[in-house]
């Protein structure tokens, strides 16, 4: 929980009763890899903050082809936040990479703090544009080749290369499993 107070207070200053306010709508999660945090087709319910492990925003092409958009890591919100705050039906998987830890909030207990705490409707638009931002960084411009696509991730996703299975990481630099192997293989 330290954790998430430590990512509030970057964003605004809240005195001890409004942290423990906080922290008395906490619940912590955990999620096995490969289980969703929200799904497509469905209202997303709940505001998460990843304690521990990797996840990563994902859907399904017209022909049932996986294509993950974005990956997200500790210290930082998930969530679908646009479906989240109109009530509508998410378009995207947000699915755990890894073994996850969260603290989780559900969508009456963060509407809750907004209607309690003076000043939490800044500290929440400061949180969520940047989950905002890391769920829209740049992808890869398919225009590059591969090698420099594989590249630029590593350079983004420091961490992230041997943590989350390659599948993901090619579905995500748009090249099958085989391509990534070989880049790999190459640049060793």
């Amino acid at each position: 929980m330290k954790e998430l107070i430590d990512y509030i207070l970057q964003f605004g200053t809240l005195n001890k009763q409004q942290i423990a306010l906080v922290e008395s709508k906490m619940r912590e999660v955990e999620l096995q890899k490969d289980e969703y945090f929200s799904q497509a087709g469905k209202i997303p319910k709940q505001v998460g903050f990843i304690v521990e492990g990797v996840m990563r925003g994902c859907y399904y092409t017209n022909n049932g082809e996986e294509i993950t958009r974005c990956f997200i890591s500790e210290n930082s919100l998930v969530v679908d936040y646009v479906n989240f705050e109109a009530n509508t039906p998410s378009s995207e998987y947000l699915q755990a990479s890894t073994a996850c830890k969260l603290i989780v909030f559900s969508k009456q207990d963060w509407e809750e703090l907004s209607h309690t705490i003076v000043g939490w409707d800044t500290i929440q638009s400061k949180m969520v544009q940047k989950c905002l931002f890391q769920k829209s960084r740049k992808g890869p411009v398919i225009s590059q080749d591969a090698t420099t696509r594989y590249l630029e991730f590593i350079k983004n996703y420091p961490s992230l290369t041997n943590r989350v299975p390659l599948s993901y990481i090619a579905s995500y630099l748009g090249v099958t499993q085989q391509s990534l192997s070989r880049i790999r293989k190459n640049i060793r």
